[in-house]
């Protein structure tokens, strides 16, 4: 992913995160103002001090040139690897605006990097023993071992005078801390599912006069417990009480998924193997992409961003024009930097995808480019709203928290439902309700004078709240119009 002499994207930087958490922490640190005595080399090495909320400062060295992959020392006690603080250095020297200098690594950082090299030296003829360890490890360490070992991890041995942590490849290491944090996990939905037990039994009205603050620190032991997915739906649940009408319903609705999480994730060694490893991401377990990597035509459907204060979230859909295949790329920019990662809607793209574990298999690692993105006549293959609605009904089944499912509808008309839109087909017997979202969008008069109440084509994602439509087709020839 690095060579020497080449300077790393925000993307690539997100890339190493462990979890949503440290990605957001990460976007934090990714300004001068908490850094000091910064510097890089050509080579490949990044080194920094920052100000911490512990005795005093923490150093930090990262080594993107390693032939491992990156590797990473800092002062800090966290266990997460890499640490938000060598996620925030990365994504400073990222930024190149000259925050980084290049120079020499002062005396601190070269120990960390000459014990490194020294270690690779004494370790290169037991290389094959190594790996035949991590394969035995990662065998018997059951769900939550296996996807951690192997992985770059905390070796607990002492670092260089500043007290900082060494990491080092060890999968026995990987594995244990693996199943730590599957132990915190644990206890973090056991307490979750006594606090959800509670408030339903004191009744739902009680939500209104706890205020958000009871939601905030559910969360925050959420984050505690190391489950970033359950304590952002914590958060969530916080929003819904009360917001607008029937709010105790849709209070009640979400906390029973949220419940139904939790006995997954208390349950996962009893599910099936799909189904488990979407409720490891779920809970917020990362995962990499280990579908075997598929070559096709890939026209690229839709892109849109999500944007938060610390974090924007790019997400590009893909229709393999060979295989039928519909993928789903994400990539982060920190700090109110765009994702790097751009692709023109309505080109073909001839590369390589790998699929992330899980019901479905939607979401997807971009692999080798063999050219860049060329026009193409090729259309996705449609279905109509009944056929959608199913489509979106099936997929629950493999993940039962899924929002929506992507959906080409094939010969669909906008048209006004009261004060609301609606997609209906050309026979007029079936129509999908838009998101009341989209409703408020100038998308919408770009989809309805495209359409002039001819029916045409359109991609977007279907689910509970309704059809949010992305990218349309005219009725007769012409390029995909977003509606973005």
């Amino acid at each position: 992913m690095t060579q020497q002499g080449v300077r790393w994207t925000a993307d690539q930087v997100l890339a190493l995160a462990p979890d949503a958490a440290s990605r957001e922490a990460a976007g934090r640190l990714a300004t001068a103002g908490p850094w000091s005595e910064v510097g890089s080399t050509d080579g490949g090495t990044v080194w920094g001090v920052c100000r911490g909320g512990g005795s005093g400062p923490y150093r930090t060295v990262v080594d993107v040139a390693d032939a491992s992959g990156p590797a990473c020392t800092c002062g800090c006690p966290s266990l997460r690897y890499p640490c938000k603080h060598a996620l925030g250095l990365l994504l400073l020297w990222a930024g190149g605006d000259g925050a980084v200098p290049e120079g020499e690594p002062p005396a601190w950082a070269e120990r960390w990097l000459t014990g490194r090299r020294e270690d690779a030296e004494a370790a290169a003829g037991a290389e094959t023993a190594e790996t035949g360890a991590a394969e035995t490890g990662a065998a018997g360490a059951g769900a939550a071992g296996a996807e951690a070992a192997g992985a770059e991890v905390v070796a607990g041995t002492a670092g260089d005078a500043s007290g900082s942590v060494s990491r080092t490849r060890d999968p026995v290491a990987a594995r244990r801390r693996a199943e730590r944090r599957a132990e915190r996990i644990t206890a973090g939905a056991t307490e979750l599912e006594q606090r959800l037990a509670d408030l339903l039994r004191g009744g739902l009205a009680e939500a209104e006069q706890t205020g958000y603050a009871w939601w905030e620190e559910t969360a925050a032991r959420m984050v505690d417990a190391q489950a970033p997915g359950l304590a952002s739906r914590v958060r969530e649940l916080g929003s819904t009480a009360p917001s607008g009408p029937d709010w105790p319903v849709r209070l009640l609705e979400e906390c029973a998924l949220l419940h139904l999480l939790d006995q997954g994730w208390l349950r996962r060694d009893r599910l099936p193997q799909d189904l488990a490893a979407t409720v490891r991401t779920r809970v917020g377990l990362s995962a990499t992409a280990d579908g075997p990597a598929v070559r096709d035509q890939w026209l690229i459907l839709a892109q849109y961003d999500s944007v938060d204060a610390r974090l924007t979230t790019r997400r590009v859909w893909l229709y393999g024009t060979e295989t039928g295949r519909t993928a789903l790329l994400l990539s982060y920019g920190a700090a109110g930097r765009a994702p790097e990662l751009t692709l023109p809607v309505g080109l073909s793209l001839d590369a390589e995808l790998s699929t992330y574990p899980g019901g479905g298999r939607r979401r997807a690692a971009l692999g080798k480019r063999f050219a860049p993105p060329a026009p193409v006549e090729i259309r996705p293959k449609g279905v109509t709203p009944s056929q959608a609605l199913a489509r979106y009904g099936r997929a629950l089944r493999d993940d039962p928290w899924l929002e929506s499912v992507p959906v080409t509808l094939e010969q669909v008309v906008p048209v006004p439902d009261g004060d609301s839109w609606q997609l209906a087909d050309a026979s007029g017997e079936t129509a999908l309700p838009l998101t009341p979202a989209f409703g408020n969008r100038a998308g919408l008069w770009r989809l309805v004078a495209l359409s002039g109440g001819v029916p045409v084509q359109v991609f977007g994602e279907c689910g509970h709240r309704g059809f949010t439509p992305l990218t349309a087709w005219p009725a007769g020839p012409g390029q995909a119009v977003s509606l973005n």
